[in-house]
């Protein structure tokens, strides 16, 4: 019963990455070829052809200033799923080594590291980075800077309590018995042992960065005219609703299709990670 239990999980995990890891490739495709795949410039604007319906020219019809909606929704994707690699890419950077050092050096070090740990995630960070992207002023840099400044702390906590569960297992004691230096207790024992739940945590959260992105834009605080982003597109055609929904409908599909894609592929490598701990898959 365990063996058929774990066969169907298996069988589920890997039917997901597959569908799910298809579409992210897809997104990072269309990102990386955007100017090749685009049928027109999404930037160009032709105040003649505004609201028009689909056709051979605009596959997906234009906007509200005659810009082809498919041009602008591929280059969202670089814009959107672009800016969210790097924000997750620069909050990696910073947590892990803060996150692991804490940790593992312990004592005072990692007491101070709790304590303003603790008062930066008493207040909530959306409304944190909203304050700060208001001070900064609205913008790709500053909003990339808001959300690393807030958000690094959440990230470098979980990988501490990671390191506080592996420094205590018996192959590290053997390393500190050993004489091995801290270092290099780090980088060939600690983070290869943690590394695994790192990347998963990346892939389930990532979504939720794009969301945050999309949200900036659409309060105007994001990616600023004339670029291409999901959230701002969303923005500008709210006044459009009653009469031309496709132009809300188009941009919330792609926000909606990337998110989950990349929340089924953490959770099914989650799974698949927890099976081959709990037994090495079906042996």
């Amino acid at each position: 019963m365990k063996i058929k239990i774990k066969l169907r999980r298996l069988l589920l995990n890997y039917k997901l990455m597959i569908i799910s890891s298809i579409i992210i490739l897809g997104m990072i495709g269309l990102a990386l070829f955007a100017s090749f795949l685009a049928p027109n410039d999404p930037n160009f604007v032709d105040i003649a052809q505004k609201l028009q319906g689909p056709s051979s020219q605009f596959p997906l019809g234009t906007d509200h200033l005659g810009r082809c909606i498919l041009s602008r929704l591929i280059f969202g994707t670089q814009t959107s799923l672009g800016t969210a690699i790097l924000v997750m890419g620069f909050m990696m950077f910073i947590s892990i080594p803060l996150g692991i050092f804490a940790g593992f050096i312990g004592g005072k070090v990692d007491y101070l590291f709790m304590r303003i740990c603790d008062i930066l995630m008493a207040f909530p960070s959306f409304l944190l980075s909203l304050a700060l992207v208001g001070i900064l002023g609205p913008g790709l840099f500053n909003l990339i800077l808001a959300m690393v400044l807030v958000q690094w702390v959440y990230y470098a906590r979980v990988i501490r309590g990671m390191v506080l569960g592996v420094k205590e297992q018996n192959f590290i004691v053997a390393a500190k018995v050993c004489g091995t230096p801290k270092f290099i207790i780090i980088l060939k024992h600690i983070l290869p042992a943690i590394i695994s739940q790192v990347v998963v945590l990346v892939f389930m959260d990532i979504g939720g960065v794009i969301l945050a992105i999309s949200s900036f834009s659409f309060l105007g605080l994001g990616i600023q005219p004339p670029e291409a982003e999901w959230g701002m597109m969303i923005n500008d055609s709210k006044s459009f609703f009653r009469n031309y929904p496709s132009l809300m409908l188009y941009p919330g599909i792609m926000i909606f299709i990337v998110v989950i894609a990349f929340n089924l592929f953490g959770e099914a490598l989650k799974d698949a990670l927890d099976i081959k701990r709990a037994g090495g898959g079906i042996g």
